[in-house]
């Protein structure tokens, strides 16, 4: 509970503070606008200053760190875990507390100033190195829910900008369900991200020329182990023969002989065929032509002398057989060159076969070094792709482990929820006879298992309106606090800026204000509320009860330069 705040700033105007309903009361002036009053009279600027005291991040921006305030020191008395504290702080030097607990006095850093109130106030422990645990700051922005950060967004969140996981591991933890469930959903979610980048990564961009389809690699390192072992074997029979070059060059002109010699064969048998053609057409004329040619000699050539016909025929055998003779000499000549090639080939055939098997089963060394650097790039490649399918392996297990590990955490999750159902009854049950003070038709709170985590729910009636939605944040609020005020779990205050009123029927506004000091009462907490004195509601209250009892005696005002909560006037 807050007792007191107080500053050295001569112009502060001091606040005194009672168990129960506590209303801050700002006149504001004829012809004010919303923002003018609100910057006049301070009671945003309160909120501010509760939070400076207690814990707050200090930032070059904030109006304790102005010109205005920044040599000004602030002071709060609250009775923090049963004790009365008093706690002092400056925009001049934020990053350390006083404290005074009446025994005893000293400075500490803010951060050791927010562990204490996290234990008193919450139970949490200073020395838990849990990564998602649940923070003072986080749960307290839950008491005392900041305009400016947009804390009357939406029930569930104290700023805009506020991240599930961390709603859901406060939320959880004012309740009294297992926070660390949805700290297990955060780490999956953190696991979950890398893979997913990773794999998008394999699909697109430089790394996509790395990563790769596992099937895809599969067949790709088969391919090439496969390469690597038939070079390897011919590495393995390789003999490096020194007159590689020699042989090959000697090769080289056999064959080109064995070319040479062919085609003189080619040419010796057209000869034959040609001679043995002639030598058929070659023979002796018929007699009786030899008879006819021999009268008409005489006829025609009479003086001339005439030999014997005997001598005629003689004379014609002895040519023909000459003819004969020479032509078959011709033929056995080319036949014998023929001969003579066939078997110069056969020998040179027989050389070439000696030189290409000794180069076939070996070669030279630049031949051998030129294979041992194929294998060497072979086998790289290899091993690249052997390490690619091992990480795409191991990324697609992955991927299925996390979707296994997602669904069992959802059924812890369920079966805590099922395990903690006194906790979750309570809870529902609160919630819906706060809202059912409020309006005729109850409204409710769920609490579901979902893939991502707990999700937590409220609804009342008309909810499109403005109005009923700030109902619903006053309405959990006032859950959270009697839960966390029963459970030790809560500062033992809980604080409304008057924003959390904008655009509430004047009468939803009373009784949500008499429900307040109502509970608090029951229940022993504080409620303190800012509000415009024209916003008071006139009507709407049940008989007896007296709102004006509960208004602080320090009334605020934005109509001169010094009537707000720090006296001036600032930016």
């Amino acid at each position: 509970m807050i007792l007191s705040l107080f500053s050295d700033l001569p112009s502060f105007k001091e606040l005194s503070f009672n168990p129960g309903l506590n209303i801050i009361l700002s006149d504001k002036s004829e012809g004010a606008t919303d923002r003018q009053s609100r910057n006049g009279a301070g009671k945003t600027s309160f909120v501010e200053l509760v939070h400076f005291l207690f814990g707050a991040d200090v930032r070059p921006q904030s109006i304790f760190r102005g010109e205005s305030l920044r040599e000004s020191t602030f002071f709060g008395v609250a009775d923090i875990g049963e004790t009365a504290t008093l706690v002092a702080r400056s925009g001049s030097k934020p990053s350390r507390i006083h404290v005074n607990t009446g025994s005893d006095a000293r400075d500490i850093s803010n951060v050791e100033w927010r562990n204490v109130l996290g234990n008193l106030c919450y139970g949490l422990s200073a020395d838990s190195d849990e990564k998602w645990a649940p923070s003072f700051r986080s749960l307290f922005s839950m008491t005392a829910r900041r305009q400016q950060a947009g804390g009357f967004q939406d029930p569930m969140q104290h700023f805009a900008k506020q991240q599930p996981w961390d709603q859901q591991i406060s939320i959880c933890y004012l309740l009294g369900l297992d926070w660390t469930i949805p700290a297990r959903f955060q780490d999956l979610k953190g696991q979950e991200r890398v893979v997913k980048e990773l794999r998008s990564a394999a699909r697109s961009g430089d790394l996509g020329r790395y990563f790769g389809r596992a099937a895809d690699l599969r067949t790709n390192l088969t391919v090439s182990e496969a390469q690597a072992s038939r070079v390897r074997d011919r590495l393995d029979n390789f003999q490096v023969v020194p007159e590689y070059q020699d042989l090959q060059r000697e090769a080289n002109l056999i064959t080109a002989e064995f070319n040479e010699l062919g085609m003189e064969n080619v040419a010796d048998r057209e000869l034959v065929r040609e001679l043995q053609t002639s030598l058929e057409d070659e023979d002796a004329p018929d007699y009786q032509d030899v008879a006819k040619l021999y009268e008409e000699a005489g006829i025609v050539l009479p003086s001339v002398p005439r030999r014997r016909f005997e001598q005629v025929e003689r004379f014609h055998r002895t040519v023909i057989e000459n003819r004969r003779s020479h032509l078959q000499s011709e033929i056995e000549s080319a036949e014998g060159r023929i001969e003579e090639r066939d078997k110069r080939k056969e020998q040179r055939d027989h050389r070439r076969r000696q030189i290409m098997d000794i180069l076939r089963s070996g070669g030279a060394l630049e031949q051998y070094t030129g294979l041992r650097e194929e294998l060497g790039r072979i086998e790289a490649n290899s091993e690249s792709l052997r390490q690619r399918l091992e990480i795409a392996e191991r990324l697609e297990r992955t991927k299925t482990e996390q979707d296994l590990a997602r669904s069992r955490l959802v059924q812890v999750l369920r079966d805590d929820i099922r395990e903690r159902g006194d906790i979750v009854r309570e809870a529902i049950l609160k919630f819906e006879s706060l809202s059912e003070s409020l309006y005729e038709r109850a409204g409710s709170l769920t609490i579901a298992d979902t893939q991502t985590g707990p999700k937590f729910e409220v609804h009342i009636d008309a909810e499109r309106s403005k109005g009923i939605t700030n109902m619903q944040i006053f309405c959990f609020d006032l859950m959270l606090t009697e839960l966390g005020v029963g459970r030790g779990r809560s500062p033992g205050f809980l604080i409304h800026d008057s924003h959390l009123f904008d655009g509430v029927d004047e009468r939803q506004v009373a009784k949500a204000l008499q429900l307040g000091a109502e509970r608090a009462e029951r229940t022993g907490f504080q409620y303190i509320v800012t509000l415009n004195s024209d916003s008071m509601p006139r009507e709407g209250f049940s008989r007896g009860f007296d709102v004006q009892r509960y208004v602080v005696g320090t009334r605020l005002t934005d109509a001169t330069e010094t009537g707000g909560l720090f006296g001036i006037r600032f930016n």
